[in-house]
């Protein structure tokens, strides 16, 4: 499984406790560390000596997907799952991920729910969370926010090889921001593989502030628009029609933030809306 991690290394450490802790412990574990310092190093190296598998790679480029791309690079199981190092795995999770991918030859991927970590302080906002517990299949023309999260899915190795791992001009640290897993899952299901959205694999995602929260919208929303823009490029006709419904989904939730008279939130869409026409444009 792949980590990618970047000056966090106390939600790395829960992390990994995590992982050791579940009913299933992975195979492999592959860190990707493009912190500033070396603490992450000691990290993973005490989950090492307490039993986990893992591999840490020291990347100095920036941006989650070149990291992902790494990890994906050194990982030798067939099948890769991915965990954000801000997350803590449910016991079940790799096991649920394991079954679904090991009884399901036909699938090449696997996401899953993203629910809230207790409160901490002033960390209240939930954030990219996923709650469904409706099981859904998805292949050829699906939205891709619908599909899953970036923290929470695993495909397989030969599906990853095919569609050529993730864009590394997208995502966290890059310079369009975000929207490299959106991408992936775009391209994976385009590529004609088969994803499954299992609500029983569930991981459990940090809180932030009120001002983080706000702070990763226009993330959102560039990453998306830059990878809507990128795939135009490429001929892929279907990208005018992601445009229209990721317009529609923010227009509606402006509409449903006001009907409740919450006007940060209507702010917060209206930014995403401008930051994904930047995004079209960096793209």
């Amino acid at each position: 499984m792949a980590i990618s991690t970047r000056d966090r290394p106390a939600a790395l450490g829960q992390c990994l406790e995590s992982l050791a802790a579940g009913a299933r412990r992975p195979d492999e574990i592959v860190v990707v560390d493009q912190s500033a310092g070396w603490e992450s190093s000691g990290v993973a190296a005490r989950w090492r000596d307490a039993g986990l598998t893992i591999q840490y790679e020291r990347h100095e480029a920036r941006g989650l997907g070149a990291a992902q791309n790494v990890a994906f690079a050194r990982a030798r199981h067939p099948i890769i799952a991915v965990l954000d190092d801000d997350c803590i795995a449910d016991p079940s999770w790799l096991h649920v991920v394991a079954s679904r991918m090991g009884d399901r030859v036909d699938l090449d991927g696997v996401t899953g729910r993203v629910l809230p970590l207790d409160a901490v302080g002033a960390r209240t906002f939930a954030v990219s969370s996923r709650s469904s517990i409706v099981r859904r299949e998805f292949s050829g023309r699906a939205l891709p926010w619908e599909v899953g999260s970036g923290n929470n899915f695993a495909v397989r190795r030969d599906a990853l090889t095919r569609v050529g791992g993730c864009d590394a001009r997208l995502g966290p640290g890059s310079p369009t921001q975000g929207g490299v897993d959106m991408d992936l899952f775009h391209r994976l299901l385009r590529g004609g593989n088969r994803i499954l959205y299992e609500p029983d694999a569930i991981v459990y995602h940090e809180r932030q502030t009120r001002e983080d929260r706000r702070a990763r919208r226009p993330m959102y929303g560039r990453g998306m628009g830059a990878a809507i823009a990128i795939w135009h490029r490429q001929g892929d006709s279907s990208s005018g029609y992601v445009l229209r419904e990721w317009t529609k989904l923010r227009l509606r939730q402006m509409r449903l933030a006001a009907a409740r008279g919450d006007w940060a939130d209507v702010r917060d869409e209206v930014t995403m809306l401008v930051s994904t026409a930047r995004g079209l444009s960096q793209g």
